[in-house]
Formats: C-alpha cells, sequence, structure tokens
C-alpha cells in the first residue's frame, strides 16, 4: 500500500512538474533543455550536471525532437513507464492544444499588451539558456583541454549549421575525449536506474523498423488517407534529426504538396507554433486538424501528434539499456567527458544563433534578459518565476 503511494506520489511530481515546463518553456529546443536543467538538475536534484549532459548527448544522437525525448527519459527515470508517459503528456498537451484551437479559430495573438507577453517570453528563452550555459560550461569544462573542445564544438556549429553541424561536434567531441581526457582517478558515473529492460529495448528497436517499413508498404497498397497521414507523420519524425525546425521542410512536402494543407494555413500554423510555449513537434497537431482524418480535426490531431513523436520514444527506449551501461566504462567515461564539453559549445552557439539574435534587438531586450539571468543566477528564483516576470516585462518595454 505504501509502494502505490509512493508511486501515485511520482506520478503527481513528473506531471506538475512537466505541466508547468509546458505553459512556460518558451525558445525552442535549447530553450527547453535550459528550463530542464534548471528545474530537475538545480532545483529538484533528481540527477547530476554530467548524467544531465550524458543523457542530452545521447538524445541529441537520435532522430526525432531531442528536447522532448530528455523529457521522456526524465520522467522514465523518476516514475518509470508512466512516469514517462506523464512527461510526455504534461510537456506536449498545453501547445497543442492552443494549436489545434488555433487550427479551428478560436485563437488570437493581436493586439499590443499579447505581442508585449509573447515578446517577454522570448526574451525569457535568452536569460534561460544563458543561465544553463554558464551553469554546464563551469562544471563540465573545468579545464583546459575540454574548454578546448567547447570551443571547436563552437566553431564547428558556425562552420556547418543545423542538426548535421551538432551531430558533428559531438562526435568529434567524444573521439577528442577518448584521446585527451583519460582520467582513471575520476569519478565514475553511477548508473541511471531506467526501468527498462533489454527485452523492451529489443521489442521497441521491432516496432520501430516495422512500422518504418510496413506503413509506407500500407499506405501505398491502400486508397485511405489516414494510413497516408499517419505513415507521412511518422516518417517524419523518425528520418530527421535535430527536430524543431528541420522537421518543417518534411512535413511540408507531406501535406502542402499533397494538398491536405494549403501553403496559407500551412504558414499561418508555423507563425502560431512559434510563438507559444513547449515542443515545436506539436505542429502537427494543427496540421492533423487542418487535415481532419475521418473528418474529425480532433481525431487527425491526435493522430498526428502521436505518429510524429512515436519513432523518436521507440529508439530513445531501444538504445537506454544498452547505454546506461555503456557510460560505465572507463573509456565511455573519457568519451562523455568529450561529449559533454561538445554539448556546451553546441548551447554556447545556439545561444547567439538563434536565441539572442532573434529575440534582443536593442537596449531594453538586453536589460530585460540580463534582469532574468541575474534572477536565476543571484536570486535563484525558479525558472517559471522568471518567465512570468520577464512576460510582465515584455509588456512595459513594447508598450
Amino acid at each position: 500500500m505504501r509502494d502505490a503511494r509512493h508511486s501515485v506520489e511520482r506520478l503527481k511530481e513528473v506531471f506538475t512538474a512537466f505541466l508547468l515546463l509546458g505553459l512556460t518553456s518558451f525558445g525552442g529546443p535549447i530553450a527547453h533543455l535550459g528550463y530542464f536543467r534548471a528545474e530537475f538538475v538545480t532545483r529538484r536534484r533528481w540527477l547530476s550536471e554530467e548524467d544531465y549532459a550524458d543523457l542530452v548527448a545521447l538524445c541529441q544522437f537520435l532522430p526525432g525532437p531531442a528536447s522532448s525525448q530528455v523529457g521522456f527519459a526524465l520522467g522514465l527515470l523518476r516514475g518509470g513507464g508512466w512516469g514517462a508517459a506523464a512527461a510526455w503528456t504534461a510537456f506536449t498537451l498545453p501547445s497543442a492544444i492552443v494549436l489545434v484551437l488555433f487550427a479551428s479559430g478560436a485563437a488570437s495573438f493581436d493586439g499590443p499588451v499579447s505581442e508585449g507577453i509573447l515578446h517577454g517570453l522570448k526574451v525569457s528563452a535568452v536569460a534561460i539558456v544563458a543561465h544553463a550555459v554558464w551553469g554546464m560550461a563551469r562544471k563540465l569544462c573545468p579545464d583546459q583541454r575540454r574548454a578546448g573542445i567547447a570551443l571547436a564544438a563552437v566553431l564547428l556549429v558556425v562552420l556547418i549549421g543545423g542538426p548535421v553541424g551538432m551531430v558533428t561536434a559531438i562526435v568529434i567531441g567524444a573521439v577528442a575525449g577518448m584521446l585527451l581526457c583519460r582520467d582513471p582517478s575520476g569519478p565514475v558515473s553511477r548508473e541511471l536506474h531506467f526501468p527498462v529492460s533489454r527485452r523492451v529495448g529489443q521489442i521497441a528497436a521491432a516496432c520501430f523498423a516495422m512500422l518504418l517499413i510496413g506503413l509506407p508498404w500500407l499506405a501505398w497498397t491502400s486508397s485511405s488517407t489516414v494510413l497516408a497521414m499517419i505513415d507521412a507523420f511518422y516518417r517524419a519524425g523518425a528520418l530527421v534529426f535535430g527536430g524543431g525546425h528541420v522537421v518543417l521542410p518534411l512535413l511540408e512536402s507531406e501535406v502542402v504538396q499533397s494538398g491536405w494543407v494549403t501553403p496559407d494555413s500551412f504558414l499561418a500554423g508555423y507563425g502560431a507554433a512559434q510563438a507559444i510555449p513547449g515542443p515545436l513537434f506539436t505542429f502537427a497537431a494543427y496540421l492533423g486538424a487542418e487535415i481532419g482524418a475521418l473528418s474529425v480535426p480532433l481525431v487527425g490531431a491526435a493522430l498526428a501528434l502521436i505518429m510524429i513523436f512515436l519513432p523518436g520514444m521507440l529508439l530513445l527506449v531501444a538504445v537506454l539499456p544498452y547505454w546506461s551501461r555503456f557510460r560505465r566504462l572507463e573509456r565511455a567515461q573519457s568519451l562523455m567527458r568529450g561529449a559533454n564539453a561538445a554539448v556546451v559549445g553546441i548551447l554556447g552557439a545556439a545561444l547567439y544563433q538563434p536565441v539572442w539574435t532573434s529575440v534582443v534587438v536593442g537596449s531594453a531586450e538586453f536589460a530585460l534578459a540580463l534582469t532574468g539571468f541575474l534572477l536565476l543566477s543571484v536570486w535563484k528564483l525558479p525558472a517559471w518565476a522568471v518567465v512570468a516576470i520577464l512576460a510582465a516585462g515584455g509588456i512595459v518595454i513594447t508598450l
């Protein structure tokens, strides 16, 4: 009875924490990683800085929405399978609901006050990411070698760009870590207990492959729009690295060129998705509502939302049983030191482009972002409180 009550309390804790983040985490996937770090590493102490950076590096390697995969893994770590489901649902549903309402014409973002709030919320992402980069750099780049790996990662991301640049930076950082960051006397990472057996991981991998191969065949042999839509969104989620904006060309080719959604509706939904918190992959809910599987917008939205997230989560579950043991090996420790330093560099590059350059356009935005950074680092306010304060500040500097 006590164990059951404890499990329920854990689920409530996971759901409440991620629901708050789903309502307040503006700024895209890189900002989300900053919000997660502030909430689950600094405030709640669910895992260490090193463990969190390892998890981020793993999810950057996998196809799918990296920030949502990190959130899913954190929920799994804290509350098992139901915790993972609670984390994904709470973080995803707020933005998905807003986008479905937008598709129905029930949402409006017009007016100076609304614009000011949105502007302040975007500035809060600058403060959150800057705080994450500062904290992670102090912990994960304590020496010249790892600082050099972080700097090299920044240069690679700038020169190559996009998800290819990020993955390349992590790979090169990992190799550099194996060569330069060996430390047998250093602390050994504790094994994070993800309640996923190897058999469950193998089943998840098999499901991922069967759906990736089987859905196109089913869609091709059938005239069903529902099957074609399921296939389109699953492939979009399975074949994209980096998530977020990177998935948009795939979605455009699937839903616009097929005639399911008009170009104007596609762009309008994309604009709305950028203006709300939560993962950008929830743009799929808007598109699914526009397509309206079985002539019911809610059914189309639910199918599109589930199918675009499903492949990334299946891959994560497939990898976790092996990754948790792999990272305890001595050579893996060196590899992860280099990869973690590269993650710091990637976040640093993202802090400038696109987070800083797209938001800080004047001295007022700079002052507001600096205020948020100080509230986080000096006054130790929780991220959601800083978001609320900067949203109010956004009204002041806009009016």
